[in-house]
């Protein structure tokens, strides 16, 4: 990756239209079949065919940032609260939420409002605290054991948030892009005629003109410089473009510009109050849920049609909740957003999110653990920032500094590809790091469900990694329902697809390092659920099988 042009990953999260059926759904795929590194999703169903087992049912809570209850695909999964009526405006089943048919809505206003977009968690603590330490001759001495940590953080976020030369010089570079790019794409459609043309579709195209010419190089050009995908469509570049600089402007006076208390103004909680926990509504799509669909989708594990496989399809059901924002999401509503998944009957939950800091990570931890009790698997993306999680924080986190534990029913998982789909089979963009990361899974131009009634695309990222295990994990569940969280956890673990000699290396596409995959998670592998479904079998048998989990005594 050029450290000029800082831009790569906004494209992992692209919908892209135009890809070759072989590799559309390449996740699926399998390794001795296919020759492409995906989970052998079909010949695991092929194998649950041969068992005789009858499924039994399955909920699968996805918190995220909202789910279109109108997909097609999705709206005859979603799970349906058999203790409280449509619309009534009764809290039927009295746990709290009023309607709460589909899920619940952690983000929202009794009066029907959302939060769409909220400040980075940085951003929430550098203001909060701003008073009490900028200007200020500060003396650690007199500060007792919180505030000295406050104190630390707010150095560590006041530091994050400058914005340098070399930011604003980056910042000027983009918008004059930006600004190029959409004239030069103006010119190419006047005389294609398609709005939704991409690089891919543009290069064997021959221009009548000169002027259309010239458009056609330097778009190529500028889409090669700038690390975009030659198949993400031009509408797709500039939407996101344009967010990408909405998003740089703000972090340039974030400084001296405290965030609008969003919250305040359409939630309404006292959010100090942990107490306080009964707020939202129940709208489970929101203002924007491209990401929550394309996750649930996965999630599904929507068998394709030549599969014929529905007979062996788990009922599976999704619970949907939203608490997470276009920017940060709140601990608060991820902690309840947890306890309401567990409370309702949700025996996994996915959680494609994170973040750097974590001010209230107490009441997150107490959650996940909250989980644990109730023998429920929480599935975790492990992040896309090419972080090195042995090393820097990302959470929610397995490790708790305030409980002293990890939590043993928590899977994290880190993002694969193939060479069907990209340059290696590790990507330039997934965390890592085996004392934190779990396993791989495929995260690199994933197709999935995405919000309109038949609408589909592909999406790149951890957070596409995570529903694909979600989805074996509810299938071992399913059909194996004697098997606790933590024996699923350890069996999906220990059954992944592992290079023939494990010191083999693999390039890490747009940076100067090769890996091997026991560098990037615990497992040294990429998940497999024909595998996993085997070995299922084994243990609810009654066979043993030896758990790989390690203690871990520090983050």
């Amino acid at each position: 990756m050029m450290k000029r042009f800082p831009i790569t990953l906004l494209f992992l999260f692209v919908s892209v239209i135009i890809f070759g059926q072989s590799t559309k759904n390449w996740h699926w795929k399998d390794f001795e079949k296919d020759s492409v590194h995906g989970i052998s999703l079909q010949k695991a169903y092929q194998l649950l065919a041969t068992y005789g087992i009858q499924p039994s049912p399955i909920i699968v809570a996805v918190i995220d940032g909202g789910i279109d209850s109108n997909q097609n695909d999705l709206k005859k999964l979603l799970w349906t609260n058999p203790a409280e009526i449509s619309n009534n405006h009764v809290d039927d089943d009295h746990n709290g939420y009023v309607d709460d048919v589909h899920g619940w809505n952690f983000l929202g206003g009794r009066d029907g409002s959302n939060i769409d977009k909220a400040a980075a968690e940085k951003t929430r603590i550098y203001h909060q605290l701003k008073s009490k330490f900028n200007h200020k001759t500060i003396d650690t001495l007199g500060l007792n054991a919180m505030e000295k940590k406050q104190y630390a953080t707010w150095l560590e976020v006041s530091k994050e948030m400058e914005f340098s030369d070399e930011d604003a010089a980056n910042l000027q570079y983009m918008q004059m892009a930006t600004n190029a790019l959409k004239k030069i794409g103006a010119n190419i459609i006047q005389e294609m005629g398609d709005s939704n043309f991409t690089a891919l579709k543009l290069a064997p195209y021959q221009p009548i003109g000169r002027i259309a010419l010239e458009a056609k190089m330097s778009f190529l050009r500028t889409v090669t410089i700038l690390g975009i995908d030659k198949e993400t469509p031009f509408t797709e570049i500039i939407s996101d473009l344009n967010e990408y600089l909405e998003g740089k402007e703000k972090a340039a006076n974030a400084k001296e510009n405290a965030p609008i208390n969003i919250r305040a103004e359409i939630v309404k909680d006292h959010y100090e109050d942990f107490s306080d926990r009964y707020y939202g509504n129940q709208d489970i799509t929101g203002p924007n849920a491209r990401h929550g669909t394309h996750v649930a989708g996965l999630v599904a594990g929507l068998p394709d049609s030549s599969w014929h496989v529905n007979q062996w399809y788990p009922p599976l059901k999704i619970m949907a909740i939203r608490a997470v924002p276009d920017g940060d999401e709140y601990d608060k509503d991820v902690a309840l957003a947890i306890r309401y998944a567990v409370d309702n009957g949700a025996k996994i939950i996915n959680m494609s999110f994170g973040k750097s800091y974590s001010p209230e990570q107490i009441w997150v931890d107490s959650a996940i653990r909250y989980a644990a009790a109730k023998d429920v698997l929480i599935v975790h993306s492990a992040g896309n920032e090419f972080y090195d999680l042995d090393q820097k924080n990302v959470f929610p986190n397995p490790y708790s500094s305030a409980i002293k534990d990890a939590a043993k029913n928590m899977l994290t998982v880190a993002a694969s590809s193939d060479l069907a789909v990209g340059e290696s089979i590790l990507t330039e963009f997934s965390n890592y790091g085996p004392k934190v990361v779990d396993v791989l899974a495929p995260g690199n131009k994933i197709y999935s469900t995405l919000p309109g009634a038949n609408n589909h695309g592909l999406l790149s990222g951890t957070s596409m990694a995570s529903p694909i295990v979600s989805h074996v994990a509810a299938l071992i569940r399913s059909y194996f329902p004697t098997l606790t969280a933590i024996q699923v956890k350890d069996l999906i673990m220990q059954s992944v697809w592992q290079p023939s000699n494990p010191q083999d290396s693999f390039v890490v596409p747009q940076h100067e390092a090769s890996k091997t995959l026991a560098e990037i998670c615990k497992a040294g592998g990429i998940v497999n659920a024909a595998n996993a479904i085997e070995l299922a079998k084994r243990v609810a048998s009654n066979s043993p099988v030896k758990s790989i989990q390690k203690k871990r005594t520090k983050n």
